[in-house]
């Protein structure tokens, strides 16, 4: 029949490049799981376990993991795997918000910048842990001045400083502050000094590294998970078959799991399960849109989100067994309690840990275990904001298809963000990098992630959005309805309310704690330019939303309605989806048409 309707817009008609998709499930899956088993599964959880409660803290842990982070999660994989586009490009199903994901390109890159730092700490450390004696222990001769035994007991040494007074002097943290940081010599966040030229090259090496894996996209960055997604459990396992055969590692798995229900009356504890669930699952930051898009149309995607989220939920739950077992035993040599050896962030990776392990008969061996985990873990991390950078800006320009030109972006964005990141490896950058982790992820983050909720469940519909994800499925079991009546519940009402008391808190404990780095307090400007960097982030929201009702004609009443309609090339591209996945009968379509 003759072509009757209007012909369909400019963007329709233009060819879109070929989307690439993963290999197998297990290399999404592994790919999404060492995306959200972090860092912070193994320096961050086990600190929040035992500061709120020990044991208790899993019951506002799994609370919020039910209410915040399961329907997140399962809205960003959902939202790319359905419209087969990044950060940017997917918010074509809902124009106005197009600024989430500028926002979450933002945030992604803020994130790239500093984390990078870490994989590069981690692999100064495991280049280090090649040296017997351990240069951070007590029995490397530049550390023969800091430690001195003084008794012998039954339950190990007890050690004085030089000057004779009583306590353990930690090598340890003089090899971190000294030869690795070097941040004694820097007066504070405007001394950066100069560049640590150590940590300069390991940064460059994780640079390169990064860029080697993810060279060919999917189909590399596939491969490599394999590995560096499962390297992790084998060590975390072996530590902490290792840490049960150590005297006193009992006293630090009491410590991590004893129960104080108190705490559950305090609303620090019901905030920190909730930050914790937001970032440990990388909802936000575009890395699990980026990898859904590249799915097949009809993969399960309800099941995916259990099985990672969960996954990565007992993964920290574990991991602190590893950790606060040798903690123990650290604790037991020392005659100290165990609470004055734990602590949260890189004092407790690249300090209180690695001195445990130094005390450990073969150290070496363990401490090259520990630090290769912590380089996987990192490595894993940041493919994943990679992707969702790469993705998002390969959408936005389509000319940028093709080996060459990908490999040139991917080359220029490594190189950008490696000399961005030499201000963190300066004699000061340890004040520049707390920083830069406190404001990228912190309110910006979570507004992002509420605008995200609420544009989807009322811009674009929740009803909508649950046919979407029954039209990928295909034969929705009984079980599958159901599952998706409580995330719509949650979608509608229970995640933004859980969302927006996080915020409130969030902005509640930035006004009311300063920000510190050991000693050193911040200065004013240094936080004002903290906020500023979570300002910009949000910022993006409503930037793009004008651009969005400046592009529409009409009342400001019918921009807003045009600009909250999908545009036709969302639903070209996702029913093309549906009839190459759903439709597996042969036919022909003839078009004639009359002068």
């Amino acid at each position: 029949q003759p072509w009757l309707g209007p012909p369909p817009p400019p963007e329709v008609l233009a060819p879109s490049p070929p989307r690439g998709t993963w290999a197998g499930k297990s290399e999404f899956l592994l790919s999404c799981l060492g995306y959200c088993v972090g860092l912070g599964n193994v320096w961050r959880f086990p600190y929040l376990c035992y500061r709120n409660g020990g044991g208790v803290f899993l019951i506002p842990y799994f609370i919020m993991l039910l209410i915040t982070g399961l329907p997140l999660f399962l809205m960003e994989l959902s939202l790319g795997q359905y419209g087969a586009a990044g950060p940017i490009a997917v918010w074509k199903c809902c124009p106005l918000l197009k600024g989430v994901g500028v926002a979450m390109l933002i945030v992604s890159s803020l994130v790239s910048l500093y984390y990078n730092v870490i994989i590069a700490w981690a692999f100064y450390y495991l280049g280090s842990s090649f040296q017997s004696p351990l240069p951070w222990s007590c029995d490397a001769p530049s550390n023969q001045d800091l430690c001195q035994v003084v008794a012998v007991t039954c339950r190990g040494y007890v050690l004085q400083n030089a000057s004779g007074s009583a306590g353990w002097v930690s090598a340890s943290e003089v090899f971190w502050n000294e030869q690795v940081l070097g941040v004694t010599h820097s007066s504070g966040l405007g001394d950066p000094g100069p560049l640590r030229w150590p940590l300069t090259l390991c940064l460059l090496a994780a640079w390169v590294l990064v860029f080697l894996c993810m060279l060919k996209g999917i189909r590399s960055s596939g491969k490599v998970v394999y590995f560096t997604a499962t390297f992790p459990y084998l060590v975390i396992l072996i530590l902490i078959v290792r840490g049960a055969t150590l005297d006193g590692s009992l006293d630090g798995i009491r410590f991590y799991l004893s129960s104080d229900w108190s705490r559950l009356q305090s609303a620090q504890v019901w905030s920190d399960a909730a930050s914790q669930i937001f970032y440990s699952l990388g909802i936000g930051f575009g890395g699990l849109l980026s990898m859904a898009s590249y799915n097949k149309f009809d993969n399960n995607v309800i099941q995916d989100t259990l099985v990672i989220a969960i996954g990565n939920c007992c993964t920290s739950f574990f991991a602190g067994f590893a950790i606060f077992s040798v903690l123990g035993h650290m604790a037991w040599r020392k005659q100290v309690p165990v609470g004055s050896i734990a602590t949260s962030g890189p004092g407790l990776a690249f300090v209180a840990y690695p001195e445990a392990l130094s005390v450990l008969p073969g150290a070496p061996f363990w401490s090259i275990l520990f630090f290769l985990m912590l380089f996987t873990l990192g490595v894993d991390t940041l493919f994943g904001n990679i992707e969702g950078i790469t993705t998002a800006i390969l959408d936005e320009f389509p000319a940028l298809h093709g080996w060459k030109r990908k490999t040139a972006l991917l080359g220029g964005l490594c190189f950008s963000f490696y000399l961005l990141g030499l201000l963190l490896v300066t004699q000061g950058g340890i004040f520049w990098f707390t920083l830069v982790d406190t404001y990228s992820t912190g309110f910006g983050l979570i507004i992002v992630a509420l605008f995200m909720c609420l544009g989807i469940a009322f811009c674009y519909g929740v009803n909508q959005f649950c046919q979407d994800i029954v039209d990928m499925i295909c034969r929705c079991p009984p079980w599958c309805s159901r599952v998706l009546g409580y995330f719509k519940v949650c979608w509608a009402f229970l995640t933004p309310c859980l969302l927006l008391f996080t915020l409130i808190y969030t902005f509640l404990d930035m006004y009311s704690v300063p920000l510190r780095y050991g000693a050193y307090q911040y200065p004013a400007w240094g936080t004002s330019l903290g906020v500023c960097m979570g300002a910009l982030t949000c910022l993006q929201i409503p930037l793009w939303a004008a651009v969005a009702l400046c592009h529409e004609s009409g009342t400001l009443s019918d921009r807003f309605q045009k600009a909250t309609q999908p545009l036709h090339s969302w639903r070209t591209a996702t029913t093309q989806d549906v009839a190459r996945h759903v439709i597996d009968v042969p036919f022909t379509i003839t078009l004639t048409s009359n002068d």
